[in-house]
Formats: structure tokens, C-alpha cells, sequence
């Protein structure tokens, strides 16, 4: 097996695991999670001049819960992505409530409002990353399509980068390469948000 295989087939491994994971946690602690994960970020927020966030709505076991919402009662204008297509970066629309969203691809909730463009997650000071797990240095791993690496290099080079996963989902070292954008910050249930060494 070449080495490219092997990292390959180790990222797969991971995301086996880290999955397997989600699924295996029950509905009261996903709700604790969830409920820690909100106290700790509007810890965070309120110590920062956050205005606009980029974010996620979370689905099929993410950590965050009704994360766009809970953001939006903070006082804060939210911007959520919209896949376009396999090969392109995210677009990003803004959250206007639970009302606004509608079901999208890969089983996703986007939001139907005016498309903002790719280059609109630039306008966030701060950007909410989804992600099965996220190592010390800031190597974060997704699903494995690519739309944040092709989205967070169009952020603006100031904006927090916070991976959004639980405890167990912050690890010691992940699969990574030179090129990947790194986090740099995470956020856990147990921890709040820290910053990581980028």
C-alpha cells in the first residue's frame, strides 16, 4: 500500500470511528452536550465584539442542537452555508429563524433566503466549523467532501476558526496535510471553547 493509500485508509478509519461514536451516545447526553456546548460559546461571545458568525445547523447526531437559533437570540447576525455543487465552495445565506430553513442535499437544513455568495462567510468575524473530530494542532476532520477546505480559505484572515465537537472528538493527533486550514480554536461540552497552537 502506497502511503497515500495508507493516509487514505486512515482518515477513513477515523471517520468509522468518530461516527461510530455519535451514534452509540443517547438522546439525554447528546441534549447535555448540546445544552454545555451553548452555555460555553455564549461564555465565549460575550467576551469577544462577535457581530456575525458564520455557523451550521447541525444534523444526524452533530454536536450544537438548535445552535443557528440559539446564536441568532444572542444578538448576532447568522450566516449558514448552501452547497451548491460537489467542487465548489459553500455559498452562505442569512438565518432568519427555524422558519426559514428548508431540507437541502446530503440531508442537510439550509436556509431559502437570498444566496450571499461564497465570498460572504469573509463578512463573519468569527466561523463555526462542523467537524467529527479536531486534533490539538487544529487538523480538523470532516465528512470527506471537501466544501469547508474549499470555503475557509475565502474567511477572513482574522475570523476564529472553532471546530465544534465533543470531548471525546478532541484528540491527540489526526491524519493532516500542509495544505489543510487549520482550526484555530475548538469548542467541547467539557471545555468550552480553547484556542488551539496554529
Amino acid at each position: 500500500m502506497s502511503s497515500l493509500d495508507e493516509f487514505c485508509a486512515s482518515k477513513s478509519q477515523w471517520r468509522d470511528r468518530l461516527l461510530q461514536q455519535r451514534r452509540a451516545l443517547d438522546e439525554r447526553s447528546r441534549e447535555a452536550d448540546d445544552q454545555r456546548l451553548h452555555t460555553g460559546l455564549r461564555s465565549w461571545l460575550g467576551e469577544r465584539g462577535v457581530n456575525a458568525i458564520a455557523a451550521y445547523v447541525p444534523v444526524g447526531g452533530e454536536p450544537g442542537g438548535e445552535l443557528p437559533e440559539m446564536l441568532r437570540a444572542a444578538g448576532l447576525r447568522v450566516l449558514l452555508p448552501v452547497v451548491v455543487d460537489r467542487s465548489s465552495p459553500l455559498e452562505w445565506a442569512e438565518y432568519t429563524g427555524p422558519d426559514s430553513l428548508r431540507p437541502a442535499t446530503y440531508g442537510l437544513l439550509e436556509p431559502a433566503g437570498q444566496r450571499l455568495g461564497a465570498a460572504a462567510i469573509a463578512q463573519a468575524d468569527a466561523v463555526l466549523v462542523p467537524a467529527l473530530g479536531v486534533d490539538r494542532s487544529g487538523v480538523r476532520l470532516g465528512r470527506g467532501a471537501g466544501h469547508y477546505d474549499r470555503s475557509l480559505p475565502l474567511a477572513d484572515p482574522g475570523a476564529e476558526r472553532i471546530a465544534v465537537v465533543r470531548d471525546v472528538e478532541l484528540v491527540a493527533e489526526l491524519p493532516g496535510e500542509p495544505h489543510d486550514v487549520r482550526m484555530t480554536g475548538v469548542i467541547t461540552p467539557g471545555g468550552g471553547v480553547a484556542r488551539l497552537p496554529v
